[in-house]
């Protein structure tokens, strides 16, 4: 198994996909998986509500979704003859999930969470025995086609079976492999990093509008500032300290903002904020066990 994968390698992902709760997170999933060729028709969600049932069905045409106020089954319905299930409730609800399903589920069945903080030594002990099992950390980026994902195996997992889980993913973005015990670090940096770019939009917008501009015409500035460089660090090897530096001419505005920047250790900011998200990750893993 490589280092990692990319969605410009990788096929649509084949067999029956079924999505178990479809909040904002499954939902970006499901969104990068559609858009990079899986048919709609190959695909089961399940939600709670049939209103939101009926949205996902309105929002992409031949998905079939499943209300469980509905539906108590709706569930395990979804699961029987899945290739890949992909776990999306919220972190507190995922072991009773992995209970409930686990009657329908096929032994190969690969399941796949996307819950932060969950454990999959306590996913595990909620399935049957050597159910193939994937913990993963996404970002909302998949959304548009620029997501991010840490996958980790459960053990007896096969390269095979981890690949599968990939595929879900990597229609939408780039797909890395790590080692459970990084997972928490990969959440500070990418699972929560869109909200630190989002916020730095923000803080760009207030500045400029703190320097006089109109605050939509700041607001336009700022959003597009971030998304073009965002753009610009997709290039292939693209180098962040490279790019900053062929932008920060000698002794020019640039190169004194970003001395502003330094004196107020913006860089030790950012870590240290990285840091307060990898330690809550870890808090909420000890509570849920």
């Amino acid at each position: 198994m490589n280092a990692d994968t990319t969605a410009s390698s990788s096929p649509p992902a084949s067999g029956r996909i079924s999505f178990l709760g479809c909040g904002s997170m499954n939902e970006a999933v499901l969104a990068g998986l559609l858009a990079a060729g899986t048919p709609a028709g190959n695909v089961t969600a399940t939600v709670r509500r049939p209103e939101r049932a009926e949205e996902l069905r309105r929002r992409y045409p031949g998905l079939t979704v499943l209300a469980e106020n509905e539906d108590p089954e709706a569930n395990s319905k979804a699961v029987a003859g899945a290739s890949v299930a992909v776990l999306g409730v919220k972190p507190a609800g995922i072991t009773a999930l992995c209970r409930s399903i686990s009657p329908a589920l096929g032994q190969e069945t690969v399941v796949v969470s996307v819950a932060a903080a969950v454990t999959i030594a306590a996913m595990q002990a909620a399935l049957p025995a050597g159910q193939p099992l994937v913990r993963s950390m996404p970002n909302t980026p998949l959304k548009v086609g620029r997501g991010a994902v840490g996958l980790s195996r459960g053990g007896g997992v096969t390269d095979a079976q981890l690949e599968a889980a990939a595929a879900v993913f990597a229609g939408a973005g780039k797909v890395v492999f790590v080692p459970e015990e990084q997972l928490d670090a990969v959440s500070a940096i990418s699972g929560s990093g869109p909200a630190y770019a989002f916020y730095l939009a923000e803080a760009m917008a207030a500045a400029g509008t703190e320097l006089g501009l109109d605050a939509d015409l700041a607001l336009t500035l700022a959003r597009e500032t971030v998304a073009g460089a965002g753009l610009m660090l997709a290039r292939e090897d693209a180098d962040p300290a490279a790019l900053r530096k062929a932008v920060t001419s000698p002794n020019g505005t640039t190169e004194r903002a970003i001395a502003a920047f330094d004196a107020a250790v913006l860089p030790a900011i950012i870590a240290a904020g990285a840091r307060a998200a990898a330690a809550r990750a870890a808090e909420i893993s000890r509570e849920l066990s």
